[in-house]
């Protein structure tokens, strides 16, 4: 019986409080790299979104409500730049949509918890907390309590981090320690992290060359979202034409 199994039988019933001890112990070991990264990044971000407009109340707010560090510095740049609601919103949620890709493999392993329990843990699922949760239950000795410490965890850190950015970021002038590069460098990384093929590089090229010329082109904040789109969809149309040429190719 392995770890995940054993501790859906264990009654919750403030009797097991050594378990989730223990759980919590081994989720913040195994969520410490994780929180140095988001202390880093949070406190670039808080410092953004104070420039941007924000105060301190509003930026922990948009951590603990919406919990998505790509999501919260799109949104802060569009706003800042005036976007309206619907294009953020649009634009954020297609950023998201790869959560249900990493919910649908963590189901799996959380295919026996009752749903308010999978509530609160789907709430902190990110890239980073994925990542650590994914390894460790492919290795069998990971549970859903050790997991939800990981997500939980993680989500403190970063609420407080971006609190913190934005409470200090009022003495820090614009343009401070390049803090206005911080957005473009955080997206070129994540960009670059996606790479894996020739396919992807001519998507990211191509989306980059069409944000540029709709924008240049059309009035409006749209830019970012239709080029993705297309970028996309271009994208898919390559696979699918490299899969069925290798498939009328045939083995060699």
């Amino acid at each position: 019986m392995d770890i995940d199994q054993e501790n859906f039988m264990i009654p919750d019933d403030g009797r097991n409080r050594h378990v989730w001890r223990n759980a919590i112990k081994e989720g913040m070991k195994a969520a410490w790299p994780v929180c140095l990264g988001y202390i880093a990044i949070g406190l670039a971000f808080g410092v953004i979104a104070r420039k941007a407009g924000f105060r301190p109340l509003e930026i922990g707010l948009m951590s603990l409500l919406v919990y998505a560090g790509s999501s919260q510095f799109i949104a802060a740049a569009m706003l800042g730049a005036g976007a309206g609601f619907l294009p953020i919103v649009l634009t954020t949620f297609s950023v998201n949509l790869r959560h249900i890709l990493m919910s649908s493999s963590l189901s799996i392993h959380l295919r026996h918890l009752e749903a308010r329990r999978l509530a609160i843990f789907a709430y902190g699922v990110t890239d980073e907390s994925f990542a650590v949760n994914m390894t460790r239950f492919r290795q069998g000795c990971w549970g859903w309590r050790q997991a939800l410490a990981v997500n939980h965890v993680a989500n403190l850190t970063w609420v407080a981090s971006t609190t913190a950015g934005g409470i200090g970021g009022q003495f820090i002038p614009s343009g401070a320690f390049g803090l206005d590069y911080a957005l473009i460098a955080m997206f070129v990384c994540l960009l670059v992290f996606q790479l894996r093929g020739r396919i992807h590089v001519l998507v990211a090229i191509l989306a980059g060359l069409l944000a540029v010329i709709i924008a240049v082109a059309l009035p409006g904040n749209y830019y970012i979202l239709a080029a993705s789109f297309i970028a996309a969809s271009a994208g898919l149309g390559l696979r699918k034409m490299k899969g069925f040429r290798s498939e009328k190719q045939g083995p060699s």
